[in-house]
């Protein structure tokens, strides 16, 4: 069974599936097609490149896998042009390309239909966005805290980034999902967390690609929760 992840750069969202036996692969233009992680499970995390803004690269990957035993599906498309985060930025985005956002949230919606073709369980996940009025409104929004009880105290610290990342991810941040083909939301089973902001949301301000990767890699708890909830026989 495969697990297709694209704008994928960590590969945190598909570690549960691959660790299970799945064979994952996470999409995103930052990878050079040469690393591959295999567990003893025989599952295993291919790392590909893929210019997923390219709607015919888009659409010879589409063709890819039909007729293969697509299982499940992630997208985690770009949110610098659509997050509310950012909306200081929005006007001088505008001027310079007026449809700006339409292009960010058709990227977001061609990642639905890629799985919606292959007929599979899917989320596209984006925080708090503009993508709701632009598309529609998200299926469901979650904190990171919420899953954070999927993740064992004697593993409690981040494997990769321990100070930025909470222990168990008890930390706040309002994330929406929007999905499709069955797809289940997990059960919570949130763990404590401190009031306001999360630590790491002061160390993890600025534009480096490390920053935005670890902004953007998927809390491993809810990770967890997603393959329990939707993983096939």
């Amino acid at each position: 069974m495969i697990v297709i992840s694209l704008y994928d750069y960590t590969g945190e969202a598909v570690k549960p599936w691959a660790k299970a036996g799945y064979e994952c692969h996470c999409y995103d233009i930052q990878h050079d097609n040469t690393r591959v992680d295999h567990f003893p499970s025989g599952g295993s995390i291919s790392y590909l490149n893929a210019d997923l803004h390219n709607y015919k690269v888009s659409s010879d990957l589409t063709r890819s896998y039909m007729g293969k035993p697509v299982a499940f599906g992630m997208a985690f498309p770009v949110c610098t042009d659509m997050a509310v985060s950012g909306a200081a930025h929005f006007e001088r985005k505008r001027k310079v390309d007026p449809d700006f956002q339409r292009k960010a949230a058709g990227y977001a919606m061609l990642s639905s239909s890629i799985f919606t073709k292959l007929m599979n369980r899917f989320f596209i996940e984006n925080p708090v966005s503009v993508l709701s009025t632009l598309w529609r409104k998200p299926d469901h929004m979650f904190h990171p805290y919420e899953y954070g009880g999927y993740i064992p105290e004697d593993e409690a610290e981040h494997p990769t980034w321990p100070d930025y990342i909470a222990p168990r991810d008890a930390y706040p941040k309002k994330t929406c999902l929007w999905t499709g083909g069955g797809f289940r939301m997990p059960v919570r089973i949130p763990v404590a967390v401190e009031a306001g902001y999360s630590t790491q949301h002061r160390k993890l301000g600025g534009k480096s690609m490390k920053t935005k990767n670890i902004r953007s890699a998927t809390p491993r708890g809810f990770a967890q929760a997603v393959f329990e909830a939707n993983k096939r026989p």
